[in-house]
């Protein structure tokens, strides 16, 4: 499966190259180096860090409704941007909104290591989490409310809808490093994750403590969903939609549904921008993309809820 999932997303990435905002053309060099390349770029890298989290998460937690925005990593990157949105920072120093928006990521991240403690459990990782995400949103809407003007609250509240456009090469230096980081503590997670879906007693027998798994899978989802957040916004719903969409071919295991999470996640969201790019034909203006990975991923939270998983 993870094969025809790669050649797939070769393809989508050369189509992605050849889509401007409602065209479809092979653009000059400077176009595709300083708009379409970064877009593709962190389309994948974003969307394949969020689908293996998500996949990571729901295998760790043992629990079909998890995703990476459960932790509350994302709102204390967004409230990062937003800090720096009031202050004005951005508008001399450019990396100043997605550097802030990694500082509000890693200050979230040692607030919910700091919850969850130095071995957390299934049920502590997320009263961390739920703890973390309602801080940050009180925070958020205390700053919105603050907003000195309304130009600068339409930019923060288009800002959290999240999206990628008008990113630069530059973005993708700042969010590739945590991101791959992310990446490769999450994938080594295989056996731990296999394990710990036979039992905790069990894992533990087999040489993979329970809380070291959830440690590690709190860190690499940090380091992913804080990156993301802080480069693209709010993009939710594609960690919880891409292993739901992958279990009929792979299976149940967490195992072997990690690495074709990475991919189903760079290609859903690969095309959820490509979609963005050309609803301009037949839209007055695009949706954000944050805007429609939820109208992608609300429908799994329906069906999910209603077989009781």
């Amino acid at each position: 499966m993870t094969v025809p999932l790669g050649l797939f997303l070769v393809l989508l990435a050369g189509v992605s190259l050849l889509i401007g905002d409602g065209t479809l053309a092979l653009p000059d060099t400077a176009i595709l180096l300083e708009i379409r390349l970064p877009r593709t770029l962190l389309a994948l890298l974003i969307g394949g860090g969020l689908g293996l989290s998500g996949a990571v998460l729901q295998g760790a937690l043992r629990n079909r409704l998890a995703d990476p925005g459960l932790l509350g990593i994302t709102g204390t990157a967004g409230l990062g941007t937003a800090i720096v949105f009031y202050w004005g920072l951005a508008a001399g120093f450019a990396p100043a909104l997605p550097l802030g928006g990694l500082f509000g990521a890693g200050v979230g991240a040692a607030l919910l290591l700091g919850f969850a403690g130095r071995a957390p459990s299934g049920p502590s990782l997320i009263l961390a989490g739920v703890a973390v995400s309602a801080l940050s949103s009180a925070l958020l809407a205390l700053a919105l409310s603050l907003a000195p003007n309304p130009f600068a609250l339409a930019e923060i509240t288009f800002w959290l809808l999240g999206g990628l456009q008008d990113r630069t090469l530059s973005h993708v230096a700042l969010a590739a490093p945590p991101i791959l980081l992310g990446v490769v503590l999450l994938l080594r997670l295989s056996s731990g994750l296999d394990a710990l879906s036979l039992g905790e007693d069990t894992a533990t027998s087999l040489g993979q403590p329970p809380g070291r798994t959830l440690l590690f899978a709190a860190i690499g989802t940090a380091l992913v969903a804080g990156a993301a957040a802080a480069v693209a916004g709010g993009i939710g719903f594609v960690g919880l939609a891409v292993p739901h969409l992958l279990r009929p071919w792979i299976g149940e295991r967490p195992g072997p549904l990690l690495l074709a999470s990475l991919l189903g996640g760079a290609a859903l969201l690969l095309v959820a921008d490509m979609v963005t790019r050309l609803a301009p034909l037949v839209l007055p203006q695009a949706p954000p993309l944050g805007v429609l990975t939820a109208l992608i991923g609300a429908p799994f939270l329906i069906v999910v809820a209603r077989r009781g998983d």
